[in-house]
């Protein structure tokens, strides 16, 4: 059995070819009765209008690039796809995803290559700032460029951002505040050829236990760099029972290391808040559910922004705040106490 075409849903709901058009394009041109009709004849007939088609006479492509860093799968990721896709999916826009844009030779050739050079009509990048030369190659495509929690607003039509240093400066004073004399905070190594906002936490803690240096003489801290990749957790774990003496506080570059240390630690007999204070960052999934105290940020949210700024763009709008930031805020709850000297 042939296809059904356009001509086909036209001849059977009695209007012209152009009438079925807007029902699909420009529904708002069209009278409520008449739209129900043709959509009514073009499902019996099992017609799609050609996203090809829409696109060629719009000069659209309705198709937006994503690139993270990372793999989808985790949290943040997660959340701020299914912020865009929000926003942009009730717009008939689909979403082409690249992982994984996390190394030189994958940002060599992902950039050489250009892949989101299949047309698009925006870019989101997520959490890593863009070079001059790859900001140079982005800019051929002459669409927008719209980025999510990247450190720098350099290259970039838009940003939408969390204050990654200043919220885990936030989280380390927190600690100091507490009365915390000893305190440590494990993070996965830096990546040299990628500037990473995640990386900024790093100065956030180390930023706040200098500046407390001044006031006090008792403190004590430390950073425990460990290597990336799926076991860095363990990695973590390792590094802080190798210590000569346990520290009174962890402060947590993340809750996906936050989360297990707390249940690890426990099995070495070191249970929060009993025997040290533990803080977070994002209060992803499970952080309620343990009661880590921790730092909120809400990538959704930061999507659904993002994706408004591309559509706001792609029309040729100007935007009144381009560039914005937001701030973590602390989300107290049961892992962290007054530190107190044992007698």
């Amino acid at each position: 059995m042939a296809q059904s075409d356009i001509y086909d849903v036209a001849k059977e709901a009695g209007v012209s070819i152009s009438t079925v058009s807007r029902a699909f394009t420009r529904p708002e041109l069209v009278s409520i009765k008449t739209r129900r009709k043709v959509l009514e004849i073009a499902d019996r007939l099992d017609f799609n209008i050609s996203r090809s088609a829409t696109a060629l006479k719009s000069g659209q492509t309705y198709r937006v690039a994503l690139l993270m860093n990372e793999e989808i799968t985790s949290w943040f990721n997660t959340q701020v796809f299914a912020g865009i896709e929000s926003v942009m999916h009730p717009d008939s826009y689909d979403i082409s995803l690249f992982q994984h844009i996390d190394t030189a030779q994958n940002r060599h050739e992902f950039f050489t290559e250009l892949p989101v050079r299949r047309n698009v009509d925006a870019i989101f990048v997520a959490s890593f700032a863009i070079d001059p030369h790859e900001v140079d190659q982005l800019k051929r495509l002459k669409v927008p460029i719209i980025g999510i929690n990247t450190p720098s607003v350099d290259g970039f039509d838009a940003t939408i951002s969390i204050d990654d240093e200043k919220g885990m400066y936030k989280a380390t004073q927190h600690l100091i505040n507490l009365g915390h004399k000893h305190i440590v905070y494990p993070c996965s190594e830096a990546v040299a050829t990628m500037d990473s906002s995640i990386d900024a936490r790093t100065r956030g803690f180390i930023n706040a236990c200098k500046d407390a240096e001044r006031k006090r003489d008792d403190l004590n801290w430390e950073v425990l760099s460990v290597p990336r990749g799926p076991a860095f957790v363990d990695s973590a774990l390792s590094a802080l029972l190798s210590l000569d003496e346990f520290p009174d506080a962890i402060c947590c570059q993340m809750d996906m290391m936050a989360i297990p240390l707390v249940l690890k630690l426990e099995r070495y007999g070191h249970r929060t808040p009993r025997d040290y204070s533990i803080i977070g960052f994002d209060d992803s999934p499970y952080a309620d559910t343990i009661n880590l105290t921790t730092m909120r940020q809400d990538p959704y949210a930061m999507g659904r922004a993002a994706a408004n700024k591309a559509i706001k763009l792609i029309n040729g709008k100007e935007l009144d705040n381009p560039f914005e930031t937001v701030e973590a805020q602390l989300i107290p709850r049961g892992t962290d106490a007054p530190f107190e000297l044992d007698d």
